[in-house]
């Protein structure tokens, strides 16, 4: 029984280390693609995020960029200084604010060939739609299960247990 137990945690740790792999490398390649154009990684990602689905109000970037919107609030500060981007008011709801990219925005998305997570992409295109699928399924129960997690430490309602649901 010890040796199956073994088994699962070293299965369960090589897992963790190919998904820290994963993305500490599309980070770094990130970030030296975000550096030849005197941007950080975040900048680049918010340009790119902007390149692709075009204007977004600045609750949308953040929960894009998995980041709060205080911190996206300093990145934008920053593009804005650098005339990357534009703030603008919604002409329908006043309290929203979309973030725009300028046309020298626009130069450096164009300018820049690695995207964010790209590597990912590039990955996950090798897997079979079975594998896909697969993938999807389960990444989407962990990321749940995550979700329910820091939903429970930010209310201070106690703490999830791995094997509880959420």
């Amino acid at each position: 029984m010890l040796e199956r137990d073994n088994d699962a945690k070293a299965e369960l740790d090589a897992i963790i280390e190919t998904i820290v792999y994963l993305y500490t490398e599309s980070r770094r390649l990130t970030k030296l693609a975000a550096r030849e154009v005197g941007l950080t990684g975040p900048q680049l990602t918010v340009i790119k995020l902007l390149d692709t689905f075009g204007d977004l109000s600045l609750s949308s970037l953040s929960e894009r960029i998995r980041a709060q919107n205080s911190t996206v609030t300093g990145i934008i500060d920053r593009m804005e200084r650098e005339e990357l981007v534009v703030r603008e008011r919604s002409t329908s709801d006043r309290r929203v604010v979309f973030i725009r990219l300028t046309e020298k925005g626009k130069r450096v998305a164009s300018d820049v060939h690695v995207e964010p997570l790209s590597i990912f992409r590039m990955v996950l295109a090798t897997l079979s739609r079975e594998d896909t699928s697969d993938l999807l399924r389960v990444l989407s129960k962990l990321g749940k299960r995550v979700r329910g997690i820091v939903r429970e430490r930010e209310t201070g309602a106690g703490e999830l247990t791995p094997d509880a649901e959420t």
